[in-house]
C-alpha cells in the first residue's frame, strides 16, 4: 500500500478575532469627552469658587447627561462627603476616568457606587444614594422631620433591589445583572414621577408601609428580629410549621448571627413576605424551591412533597375537612407542573408552569390551598395568563393591605379622639409631620406605634452575605 505523502500546510496567519466581551459596556461611537468636560466646567463656573454642594449636583448630573438622582453617587464618588463640596478639578478628573473606562449606564452606576477595587455592588453601597432620594424626592418630603424612619425605608428598598436584580443570590450585584434588570429605568423615573408610590417595583412608600406594619405585628418585643413562633403567627398560622423550620434553616437567609439565635431579621422578612404573596416571580420560585428541596439535590422528590403534604393533611383533619389522599394530590400536581423527567420536579419545570402559586400553596399554605380548591382550574389559568401581565400578585396584595391599614388607623383615630395624649405615644408635632398628603388618600397618617421603634442602623454584612 502506497502511503500518501503528507502535504505541508502553509504557515497559518494569526487571525484578529474582534472583541466580544464587554464587562463595562460595549464602546459605541467615539464620545467627544472634551465636549462633555467643557459642558461640566461651564456648569461649575456658575457656583461660588467653582465648587458644587450636594444641592448643586442636580445641574452637574444634567451636564453629565445622567438622570437627576445620580446626583448623590456623582457627589460621593468625587469625594464630596469629606468636605461638603466638590471642586471642578476633582470632579472633572473623576468623570473623565468614568467616560474613558465605562461605556454604558450600568457600568457607570456600578463604578460610582462601588468600593475601590470592587467590580460589583453590595448592600451598603446603596445607602448614600437612597438617603439622598429620601432627602430630596418630593414624594418623600413628609419624612424630612422624621429621620428615624429613613433607615427602615432604605433597608426595605435595598432588599427589594437585591430581590429583583441579584439573580445569582450572591449578595453582589454585577454590571451584567444591573444591565439585565429594569432598576436604572426606575431610577430615571424618580425624576419624572412626583408620587413615589407609582414606582411599585422598588421605591413605593406604601409597599414599605405594608411590609413594616406586617413585621411590627409579629415582632412583639420590637427588637427587629422574629423567631419561629413569631413567624408562625403570620396570616393566622397559614404557613406550615415544617416550612417555617426550613426558612429558619438558612436555606433562604444569610445572617449567621440571627440563625445562631434562631431568629431572622427585618431584611429577611422582606424577602419572605414578597415571596409569600407572589409565588410567580423567578426569585419567589427559587425561594420556595430552596425551602422544599430538603436534600439540596436540585430536584423535588416525591418524598419531599409528601413530607410537606403530611402537615397539610393534619391541619385539614383539625378543621374537620377530609384531605385528598397524597397519591391523588400528587397526580394533580404532576398534571399541573408537567415535569420533564418522571419522578422529580426541577426548578426549570416550576418556572415553566403558569400556576406555581397553586403548586406551592398546596404543600405549605393551608388558607390559600383552600382558596384554590374552591376555584375551578380554568378560572385559575385565566388569572395566571391574563392579570399577571398587568398587575402582579404582590402589587394587588400591597394595595389591598394598605387600604385596610389606613382604614384601621382612621377608625382608631376616631375612637381615640379626646384620649390622644394618654393612648398615643406620638406627640402632636410628630403626628402632624407624618401626615402624608396624597391625591387618592388625603389624610394618611403613619400608625402611631411605629415611632416607638429603636431604629439603629442595620448591620448589612450579617443580613446578607
Amino acid at each position: 500500500v502506497q502511503t500518501k505523502k503528507e502535504e505541508t500546510l502553509p504557515p497559518s496567519h494569526s487571525q484578529n478575532i474582534p472583541t466580544f466581551y464587554f464587562p463595562r459596556g460595549c464602546p459605541k461611537e467615539k464620545v467627544n469627552i472634551d465636549a462633555v468636560i467643557a459642558k461640566i466646567e461651564k456648569t461649575f463656573s456658575e457656583f461660588p469658587n467653582e465648587r458644587a454642594t450636594l444641592e448643586d449636583m442636580g445641574k452637574v448630573a444634567k451636564a453629565c447627561e445622567c438622570p437627576l438622582y445620580w446626583k448623590g453617587p456623582l457627589f460621593y464618588c468625587a469625594g464630596g462627603e469629606r468636605t461638603g463640596y466638590v471642586s471642578v478639578h476633582k470632579f472633572v478628573a473623576m468623570w473623565r476616568k468614568v467616560l474613558q473606562t465605562c461605556y454604558d449606564d450600568a457600568a457607570k452606576f456600578v463604578h460610582l457606587l462601588m468600593n475601590p477595587g470592587c467590580n460589583y455592588l453590595v448592600q451598603e453601597d446603596f445607602i448614600p444614594f437612597l438617603q439622598d432620594v429620601v432627602n430630596s424626592h418630593p414624594g418623600l418630603s413628609f419624612l424630612k422631620e422624621a429621620s428615624e424612619f429613613h433607615s427602615r425605608y432604605i433597608t426595605t428598598v435595598i432588599q427589594r433591589i437585591f430581590y429583583t436584580v441579584n439573580r445569582s443570590w450572591s449578595g453582589k450585584i454585577t454590571c451584567n445583572e444591573l444591565r439585565k434588570s429594569n432598576f436604572l429605568q426606575n431610577v430615571a423615573l424618580l425624576e419624572e414621577e412626583p408620587d413615589i408610590n407609582q414606582l411599585t417595583e422598588y421605591f413605593s412608600y406604601e409597599h414599605f408601609y405594608v411590609i413594616y406594619c406586617k413585621f411590627w405585628e409579629l415582632d412583639t418585643d420590637h427588637d427587629l428580629y422574629i423567631d419561629r413562633k413569631d413567624l408562625a403567627r403570620h396570616n393566622d398560622h397559614a404557613i406550615s410549621n415544617r416550612m417555617i423550620e426550613r426558612i429558619f434553616s438558612g436555606a433562604v437567609t444569610r445572617g449567621r448571627k440571627a440563625q445562631k439565635d434562631g431568629k431572622i431579621s427585618y431584611a429577611d422578612f422582606v424577602w419572605f413576605l414578597i415571596s409569600e404573596e407572589d409565588k410567580k416571580t423567578p426569585t419567589s420560585i427559587e425561594y420556595w424551591f430552596r425551602c422544599m428541596d430538603l436534600d439540596g439535590d436540585g430536584a423535588l422528590s416525591m418524598y419531599e412533597l409528601e413530607y410537606f403534604y403530611e402537615e397539610q393533611c393534619q391541619k385539614l383533619d383539625n378543621m374537620a375537612i377530609e384531605p385528598l389522599p397524597f397519591e391523588d394530590c400528587l397526580c394533580q400536581m404532576l398534571d399541573l407542573v408537567k415535569p420533564q423527567h418522571e419522578g422529580k420536579i426541577t426548578l426549570h419545570d416550576l418556572k415553566r408552569c403558569k400556576l406555581t402559586n397553586v403548586f406551592f400553596d398546596t404543600f405549605f399554605n393551608i388558607e390559600k390551598y383552600l382558596d384554590h380548591e374552591q376555584k375551578d382550574q380554568f378560572s385559575m389559568l385565566r388569572d395566571g395568563e391574563g392579570e399577571s401581565q398587568d398587575v402582579s400578585d404582590w402589587e394587588k396584595y400591597a394595595a389591598e393591605e394598605y387600604d385596610i391599614l389606613v382604614a384601621e388607623e382612621a377608625a382608631s383615630d376616631q375612637w381615640n379622639d379626646g384620649y390622644e395624649a394618654e393612648l398615643n405615644p406620638v406627640d402632636h408635632q410628630k403626628a402632624s409631620v407624618l401626615k402624608y398628603q396624597m391625591e387618592k388618600r388625603p389624610f394618611f397618617e403613619m400608625p402611631s406605634h411605629l415611632a416607638d421603634v429603636d431604629l439603629d442602623e442595620y448591620d448589612y454584612d450579617e443580613d446578607f452575605e
